[in-house]
C-alpha cells in the first residue's frame, strides 16, 4: 500500500490483534531481566546502595532523548514493506537483542553502567512505536483491548523472566557461582536467553502484521519537505509540547507521581528482600544473598503473572467503572502492596503483596495509553507518544540524582524504606487521578 487511506478502520480479529501486540511479549522479556537483575549486578560488581540510583539513570535518560525523537521520525515514516512502526521495531530488536548478550560479560561498574544506556537506547526505539501501532491499527472502540493484550504480554514475559534465574539452577543444573567477570552463572544465561527470546519475538509481529498508510493525504509531499531536517523535527516536536491537550496535561500529572513509586520498587525491592529479609550480602554472603535475588524475581513473576491474568479483565472493568476509576482503584491497590513489603517478615508473604502491585502494573500499562489516545491527534501520535513518555522520564531522572543522597543521608541504606516511599507515591497517583482526570464517563 502506497497511497493515503483515509477510510474508517475495519474491527479486527482476536488473533490479529494478538500478531500486533506479540512483539511486547520479547520487549518485556528483556525489560524484565534488567528491572529484576540490574541492581544486582551492580552490587556484584562492587557498587554501593546509595550509588544505585545514579546508576539506573540511563533507562529515564535514554526515554528522554529517544522516544519523542523516534515517535517524529516512525509518523514520517512508510517503507513500502514493512510500514510506518514496523522497521524501528527491526533495527530496535536487532540491537537490543545484541545489548541483552553482552551485557552479563560486563568485568566493572562502569562496562555494565555503558552497556544498560546502550541497551536502553535499543528498546526505546523498539518499545515506542508500539505504543503508537496499537493507536494506529485500532479503532477507538477496540484501542483498550488492544492496549490490555499489550499488558497481558508483558505480565506473561514478565512471569517467566522473574522465574528464570531459579529454573535455570533447580531444573537444568546451572550453577550459582561467579563468572570471570564476578557476575553468577544463571544470571548470564537467563541475559542470553532473553536475547534470542527478544529478537524473535519482535520479528514475529514484523512479519505478522500489517499497518495503515498515513491518513493524510499529503504525506508524501510533507515528508519530502522536511527530509533530513533536524531542526525542523525538533520544532515540531516543541511546538506538539506547548499544543498539548488538556487531558493530556492530566494524565501527566499523574504519571509523575506513579513511575518514580515504580523506580524505587526498580532500584531496591530485589536487593532490599536479599539483604533485609534473607540476611545476604552481594560480598560476603553471596550465596545466601542470590537465594534473597531468586525469591524475589519469583514474586515479582508472581507480580506479572498476575498482571497477565487481570489484564483480561480490564475492558470488564472499564465497562463498568470507566477508564479513570479503573486506573485510580488500580493504583491505590499497588501502593497498598508496596507499602505493605516494608512490615512484612516471612518470604512467603511477598507473595500477596506484589500480587497487589501486579494489579496496578496491568492498569498502568494500559489505561493511560487508553484515555491519551482518543485526546491526540491522529497524524503525530508518535510524537505525542513520544511526548507522554517525559513524564514517566523526568521523575525517574529526579529520583536516580536526589534519592541516593537520600538513602544515605536519611534512610541509612535502608531499601525496604525506599520501597514503602514508593508506594505512598502511587497511593497519591491514584488519589490525584481520581481527582482530575476526565474521561468520557466522568
Amino acid at each position: 500500500m502506497s497511497t493515503a487511506y483515509t477510510g474508517p478502520k475495519p474491527r479486527l480479529s482476536f488473533w490479529q490483534i494478538w500478531n500486533m501486540c506479540f512483539g511486547f511479549f520479547g520487549i518485556q522479556f528483556g525489560w524484565s531481566l534488567q528491572m529484576g537483575n540490574m541492581s544486582a549486578i551492580y552490587e556484584f560488581l562492587g557498587a554501593e546502595a546509595d550509588q544505585i540510583p545514579g546508576l539506573w539513570l540511563a533507562a529515564p535518560m535514554t526515554g528522554l532523548l529517544v522516544q519523542p525523537i523516534v515517535g517524529y521520525l516512525s509518523d514520517r515514516t512508510w517503507h513500502p514493506t514493512l510500514g510506518r512502526r514496523r522497521p524501528f521495531f527491526l533495527v530496535g530488536a536487532i540491537l537490543s537483542s545484541l545489548a541483552l548478550f553482552i551485557m552479563p560479560n560486563s568485568s566493572a561498574v562502569w562496562m555494565a553502567a555503558g552497556t544498560l544506556w546502550i541497551l536502553d537506547s535499543c528498546i526505546n526505539i523498539t518499545m515506542e512505536p508500539f505504543r503508537a501501532f496499537v493507536a494506529d491499527n485500532l479503532d477507538e472502540e477496540q484501542q483498550s483491548f488492544g492496549y490490555a493484550m499489550q499488558s497481558m504480554f508483558i505480565g506473561a514475559a514478565s512471569f517467566i523472566a522473574g522465574f528464570l534465574p531459579g529454573l535455570l539452577v533447580n531444573w537444568f543444573g546451572i550453577s550459582r557461582e561467579k563468572g570471570a567477570g564476578g557476575i553468577p552463572q544463571n544470571i548470564m544465561w537467563s541475559f542470553y536467553i532473553g536475547s534470542a527470546v527478544f529478537l524473535v519475538a519482535v520479528l514475529y509481529t514484523v512479519f505478522k502484521s500489517q499497518e495503515y498508510p498515513p491518513s493524510d493525504p499529503d504525506w508524501k509531499q510533507k515528508r519530502s519537505q522536511n527530509r533530513g531536517s533536524l531542526s525542523a523535527g525538533f520544532r515540531e516536536i516543541l511546538e506538539a509540547i506547548g499544543n498539548m491537550p488538556s487531558a493530556m496535561k492530566r494524565l501527566a500529572m499523574v504519571q509523575f507521581l506513579t513511575w518514580p513509586g515504580l523506580f524505587l520498587m526498580w532500584f531496591y525491592y530485589s536487593t532490599g528482600v536479599a539483604a533485609d529479609i534473607f540476611g545476604g550480602d552481594a560480598i560476603t554472603n553471596s550465596d545466601r544473598y542470590t537465594e534473597g535475588l531468586e525469591h524475589a524475581n519469583a514474586t515479582s513473576a508472581i507480580l506479572n503473572l498476575v498482571t497477565f491474568a487481570f489484564s483480561f479483565t480490564i475492558p470488564f472493568w472499564v465497562v463498568r467503572l470507566g477508564k479513570k476509576w479503573t486506573h485510580s482503584f488500580c493504583l491505590l491497590l499497588g501502593g497498598a502492596g508496596l507499602i505493605s513489603v516494608n512490615f512484612i517478615q516471612e518470604p512467603w508473604m511477598l507473595y500477596v503483596s506484589m500480587s497487589l502491585v501486579g494489579i496496578a502494573w496491568a492498569s498502568i500499562l494500559s489505561m493511560p495509553y487508553s484515555l491519551l489516545a482518543g485526546s491526540i491527534p491522529k497524524e503525530k501520535t508518535g510524537i505525542y507518544m513520544g511526548i507522554f513518555n517525559f513524564f514517566i522520564v523526568l521523575p525517574e531522572i529526579i529520583a536516580a540524582l536526589s534519592f541516593g543522597k537520600i538513602m544515605k543521608n536519611y534512610l541509612g541504606d535502608d531499601r525496604l524504606m525506599a520501597v514503602l516511599i514508593g508506594g505512598v507515591l502511587l497511593c497519591a497517583a491514584g488519589l490525584l487521578c481520581a481527582l482530575i482526570v476526565r474521561d468520557k464517563r466522568s
